[in-house]
């Protein structure tokens, strides 16, 4: 039986009593939630991460940290380290998409390593074998595919990304559209040129059943992928991202009547002034379906520094009702990013859905702001670093250039609020009022 059947069923698990403490709701309200699909909680039995994650309707923003090796990377302990370091600053879930080296060791270790749900894109691994069986990606099969997508829910993935949206349909739209940038996502490219050389529908879409029967046996939650994203601002909102939109949102349903969690991706490259209603026409199509986007990436002209591009465009996604958003580190469109560059990436994340969380009046988001504000007052360094998202950035910043007074270097002894709170103090504003 699937979370989605237990949640109907009324079943309160220890998993749905964890997350509702969590996420501050009641447990009846997150059974119902699940039950209807507008939540979802990646869970596979195999892997049964210590920190759950529930994504969707009145749930904390999540944040996803991709990993993963290449061909010119494939070094496993460079991706442990980032997992490692992941974790550290709290991300809610990973997604390993390696291309490079033992893919099934990397894999597997990073599941053991890794405390909360762990994704991946199986047609990555299935199109790496047909090329090593049989030279080429489109000679891939459609067992091969499916085989590897059961391999890897028994190993224990919690969710899975699965292009089912990208018919034959949409690629005649897509050809039609005349796109600056065609197809960016990955995923994307391999179905599209197994489809177009085999001259056969999307297995993935076409054996959809197929899919889900994999689905409900092992509880792997579906991220419906959106292999037309927009990769140019230009591109957004065009009639082959929303013709693949309005089929993920059958599919969403036909995923729920199977007991079938189901998530769906989004954009992409998308202007400003699209974000809100990008989310808003998905979650209309999908029927509430919990929202996974990356970025979105609200201008094309910041190589380098695209983490802070996708933290604007993920703040107001999140805001309009986005769920989970899929960081985006400086190397973006430049190489694999560097340890480093995991950490700026994550961390600009988690501030843009803490930001939405505000907006969205979670509990406790707009107190904890409150609460470091009272301290910047009081001038109190340490309750300031304690509740920072950066600890270490704090106290780096600090002692590189502490003041010689309480306050900091920049004003040292001008702080407005070190003046201020003397001149309350001293009684001199009753004097003057008087």
């Amino acid at each position: 039986m699937t979370l989605i059947e237990k949640a109907k069923k009324g079943d309160i698990l220890p998993l749905f009593k964890k997350i509702s403490r969590e996420e501050k709701i009641l447990p009846e309200e997150l059974l119902s939630l699940i039950a209807e699909g507008k939540v979802v909680v990646p869970y596979n039995r195999f892997h049964s991460p210590s920190q759950p994650a529930a994504i969707g309707q009145k749930m904390r923003t999540k944040v996803n940290v991709n990993l993963g090796t290449s061909r010119d990377y494939p070094d496993l302990r460079s991706e442990i380290a980032k997992l490692k370091l992941s974790l550290k600053y709290k991300t809610d879930a990973v997604m390993d998409l390696s291309t490079g080296g033992n893919i099934k060791t990397i894999r597997r270790r990073l599941l053991s390593l890794s405390t909360v749900p762990l994704g991946t894109v199986p047609v990555y691994e299935a199109a790496i074998q047909a090329i090593s069986r049989r030279g080429s990606i489109v000679k891939m099969t459609e067992d091969d595919l499916f085989e590897v997508i059961e391999a890897q829910a028994r190993e224990g993935v919690d969710f899975m990304t699965v292009h089912c949206g990208l018919t034959l349909k949409a690629v005649e739209r897509l050809k039609k559209q005349g796109r600056i940038a065609d197809i960016v996502s990955r995923g994307g490219a391999f179905h599209l040129a197994w489809m177009l050389h085999n001259e056969k529908e999307n297995p993935l879409y076409s054996h959809f059943d197929r899919l889900l029967e994999i689905a409900r046996k092992y509880d792997i939650t579906l991220s419906l992928g959106d292999g037309l994203r927009p990769g140019a601002i230009e591109d957004a909102t065009d009639r082959p991202q929303i013709e693949e939109l309005l089929t993920l949102g059958e599919l969403v349903k036909q995923a729920r009547q199977a007991g079938v969690q189901a998530m769906v991706e989004g954009p992409g490259h998308i202007p400003l002034d699209q974000v809100a209603m990008n989310i808003k026409l998905e979650k209309r199509i999908c029927q509430e379906a919990p929202f996974y986007v990356l970025g979105p990436v609200v201008t094309d002209i910041a190589p380098g520094y695209d983490h802070i591009v996708s933290a604007i465009g993920g703040a107001i996604a999140a805001a309009a009702g986005a769920d989970f958003l899929c960081y985006v580190t400086p190397a973006e469109h430049l190489g694999l990013p560097s340890l480093n560059d995991v950490k700026e990436g994550l961390i600009a994340s988690r501030i843009a859905a803490h930001t939405a969380d505000i907006v969205k009046g979670f509990p406790g988001a707009k107190e904890i702001d409150a609460e470091l504000s009272r301290a910047r007052k009081k001038l109190d360094w340490e309750k300031q670093q304690e509740l920072s998202i950066d600890p270490e950035k704090f106290s780096e910043i600090r002692q590189r250039r502490k003041s010689r007074t309480t306050a900091c270097s920049m004003c040292g002894e001008f702080c407005a609020m070190k003046i201020v709170s003397e001149f309350f103090n001293s009684g001199e504003a009753d004097d003057r009022c008087s």
